[in-house]
């Protein structure tokens, strides 16, 4: 079940689902990466129901195949994911049709979001600097008309909502960064994917995002980061890759923000959401993910989010 099994009715609004990159899954091809189909067996055994597809080319791209494999484990795809560099004009036509083909594989099967993810100015695998840790103001009004017309080609032409996710070494990482990318956008098109973890790599607060930035949730990424290893991603100016191998994504109740006050604060906001389960494991020991999926999910169960 996805849905909480607690009597209080606050939480009755938040449907719980989990993501691939708790599988160690960060590219559509990596001879580090589960097989896909394992990857979808385990994430049925696992016990959850709703799914986002993560990197478009790891599961199979062509819907009618998707939903075989998805209705035969008993998953739910609710979320496509995608990225692309709209901070260049010259890349918007490659970048929309990239969405679009996510957007057309998973609309299909009901999914109602895609999480745009910022192109990163640190290669995430090598940690090659691609592009300078700032960005101009000039670049960053391109890169607002850019999701303003993304939001919008998926609003008009598959019914899907976006949801602009921060991320570590992107432009759009910090609360200050959400905020202005908030300002800065149509709210008829665009809105916030909350990914608890990477407000707090960036070292920022979730709760407070929720409390600031309450009627542009449309989706959540529930994860958590260890303290000790964060502050010695800072000492050592790590990449987000870096940091990820070094294991500052952990699994709950380790690490900050606190679930419980996270997901009561969530189930304050009244509303139909999403909340997918991240854990950022690139590269893995292949016998970790499954256990720890379950864990998680118990966990969180025992948080008033999902069901045992």
């Amino acid at each position: 079940m996805s849905k909480a099994n607690s009597t209080d009715p606050k939480y009755a609004k938040l449907s719980v689902g989990v993501a691939c990159d708790s599988w160690g899954v960060w590219f559509p091809d990596d001879d580090k990466q589960l097989p896909p189909l394992t990857v979808l067996d385990q994430m049925a055994e696992s016990g959850f129901v709703n799914i986002e597809t993560g990197p478009y080319g790891f599961f199979p791209t062509d819907p009618d195949i998707l939903r075989k494999e998805t209705k035969a484990r008993g998953l739910t795809v609710v979320a496509g994911t995608q990225g692309g560099p709209l901070h260049h004009r010259e890349d918007w036509d490659s970048t929309i049709g990239d969405i679009r083909a996510v957007a057309g594989t998973v609309s299909p099967l009901g999914a109602k979001h895609l999480v745009y993810l910022p192109t990163p100015f640190i290669d995430y695998k090598t940690s090659e600097q691609i592009e300078p840790d700032t960005i101009a103001d000039d670049a960053w009004k391109v890169y607002m008309e850019g999701l303003n017309k993304v939001g919008a080609i998926l609003r008009d032409d598959y019914g899907m909502t976006l949801g602009v996710h921060p991320h570590g070494n992107t432009y759009i990482q910090t609360e200050e960064e959400i905020t202005r990318m908030l300002a800065d956008t149509d709210p008829s098109v665009v809105s916030l994917c909350l990914d608890t973890g990477h407000v707090v790599y960036s070292g920022g607060d979730p709760i407070r995002v929720i409390a600031d930035h309450a009627s542009r949730i449309s989706f959540v990424h529930i994860k958590a980061m260890d303290q000790d290893v964060l502050a010695e991603t800072n000492r050592n100016n790590w990449s987000f890759g870096e940091a990820v191998a070094h294991g500052v994504s952990v699994t709950p109740p380790k690490g900050q923000p606190d679930m419980v006050a996270l997901i009561d604060a969530l189930a304050g906001l009244d509303k139909e959401l999403n909340v997918v389960v991240e854990q950022d494991l690139y590269p893995v020991d292949p016998a970790f993910p499954l256990p720890n999926a379950i864990a998680t999910r118990e966990y969180l169960a025992g948080c008033n989010l999902g069901s045992l």
